[in-house]
C-alpha cells in the first residue's frame, strides 16, 4: 500500500485525486497539504509540509509554483519521493526539480494525461517526416481560469518537435506586433481561455495544399487525476532520479 500526501489538496485537482484514490486498492491518502486546511476526507491537511505529522511514500503536487521550494525542501530532507503535475514554472524553477532528482525519485511531466503523451509521440513521428516541408503550429484551449499561456502541455509538445529537429525552430507567441511574413523556423503557440475547457491541443502541420492535425481533448480532469496517481505509485518503488510519462509507459511494457 503506498502512502499518498495531496498538495493542494483543497484545489480541484486535489479533490479528484483524493476521489480516485478512493477507489483503489493500492494507495491511500494520509494526508493533505493546502492554505486552506478545511477537512473533507478522512485525512487531515496541514498548511505546509515540515508540518506533516508522518512521512508519506509520495507526495503528489498539484498546487502553485510558488510552494515548490517549501515542498522540494521537505522531500529532499525526509528522503520523499514527489510527483510534480503543477504547470507554470519558470526556467530556475524547473532546473530546481531536476537537481532535486538527483536525489530523490522525482516524476515531473507537463501533461499527466496517457493520451497526450501519445500525442507527443505522434507528433515526433510527424515532425520527422514533415519537418523541413510543413509550418507548424501549436493550438491550445483552458478553462477561464487558467493563469499561465501557453500552457505547460504546449510548451511539451513544442519541445519534443523541436528536439526531433535539432532545435532549429524557434517559438512565436504573438503575430500581432509583427508585421512581417511567417518564418520558416518557427513554431507559432496559441491561447485560447473560456469556460469550462478542460484541456484541448493541436498540432497542425500545414504545407503546399494539405493539412495535417494531430489533436487531444480532455472531457474531465479525472484523466489527469489518474495518471498522477499511476505515477504516484510507479514511484513509490522507483530509486533516486527524474521520471516521466514514458517511464511509466516503458514499464508497463
Amino acid at each position: 500500500m503506498v502512502n499518498v500526501t495531496i498538495c493542494g489538496a483543497n484545489g480541484k485537482m486535489g479533490r479528484v485525486i483524493s476521489s480516485v484514490i478512493k477507489d483503489r486498492t493500492d494507495c491511500t491518502v494520509i494526508s493533505g497539504i493546502d492554505l486552506n486546511t478545511e477537512k473533507y476526507g478522512d485525512f487531515e491537511i496541514y498548511e505546509k509540509p515540515k508540518e506533516l505529522p508522518v512521512k508519506p511514500d509520495v507526495i503528489i503536487d498539484y498546487s502553485h509554483p510558488s510552494c515548490l521550494n517549501d515542498l522540494l525542501e521537505y522531500c529532499l530532507s525526509t528522503g520523499t519521493a514527489v510527483v510534480i503535475a503543477t504547470t507554470g514554472y519558470n526556467e530556475e524553477q524547473i532546473e530546481a526539480i531536476k537537481k532535486a532528482a538527483e536525489q530523490i525519485p522525482v516524476f515531473f511531466t507537463f501533461n499527466m494525461s496517457l493520451g497526450i503523451n501519445l500525442l507527443c509521440k505522434l507528433a515526433k513521428t510527424a515532425a520527422e517526416v514533415l519537418g523541413g516541408q510543413f509550418d507548424i503550429e501549436i493550438l491550445e484551449k483552458h478553462h477561464n481560469q487558467k493563469i499561465d499561456a501557453p500552457s505547460g502541455t504546449a510548451i511539451m509538445l513544442a519541445n519534443a518537435i523541436n528536439e526531433t529537429l535539432d532545435n532549429k525552430y524557434q517559438y512565436t507567441y504573438d503575430r500581432h506586433s509583427q508585421r512581417k511574413k511567417r518564418e520558416k523556423n518557427e513554431i507559432g503557440m496559441h491561447s485560447v481561455r473560456g469556460g469550462t475547457i478542460v484541456g484541448e491541443h493541436d498540432i497542425i502541420f500545414a504545407g503546399r495544399d494539405e493539412v495535417i492535425t494531430l489533436s487531444h481533448s480532455a472531457a474531465s480532469k479525472e484523466v489527469f487525476a489518474v495518471g498522477s496517481v499511476n505515477a504516484a505509485v510507479f514511484l513509490a518503488e522507483c530509486p533516486a532520479g527524474l521520471y516521466d510519462m514514458a517511464s511509466l509507459l516503458d514499464n508497463v511494457k
